[in-house]
């Protein structure tokens, strides 16, 4: 997918949860979250196997395993959670809290986040994102 399509695709998601009350910010802010733990999660797995200490149950795979209540429930735990780890990781999630308030819509963000592979993406694309 080429970088056009790739913002296209995340910011026209934008407009549909805008329609719903998530402001352009406080969706920056749960992208951000969201991208920076399937990065994690890529820099995880080979060929990169760096070690990410993000917790088992607080990992991508937790999050995109999940779906409904139960997918909103993890995610508000997930964020609260991680926002208590020392160093970086804490600092990152201090006081996060899960501001897309559909289950359904938080599957789709993470579904269309989940459909990329986020390392291989260059900088410019993250940015114009």
């Amino acid at each position: 997918m080429n970088t056009t399509s790739i913002v296209s695709k995340v910011w026209s998601y934008c407009n549909v949860l805008r329609d719903d009350g998530v402001s352009y910010g406080d969706y920056l802010e749960q992208l951000t979250f969201l991208l920076f733990l399937k990065m994690a999660d890529e820099y995880g797995k080979p060929p990169y196997n760096r070690g990410i200490s993000i917790p088992a149950d607080y990992n991508w795979e937790s999050l995109s395993s999940k779906r409904g209540a139960e997918l909103e429930m993890h995610y508000s735990t997930l964020l609260r959670e991680l926002g208590q780890k020392s160093g970086m990781l804490g600092a990152i999630f201090s006081k996060a809290q899960n501001k897309i308030q559909y289950p359904a819509k938080l599957y789709k963000v993470i579904q269309m986040i989940d459909e990329e592979t986020w390392v291989m993406v260059g900088a410019d694309v993250k940015g114009e994102i």
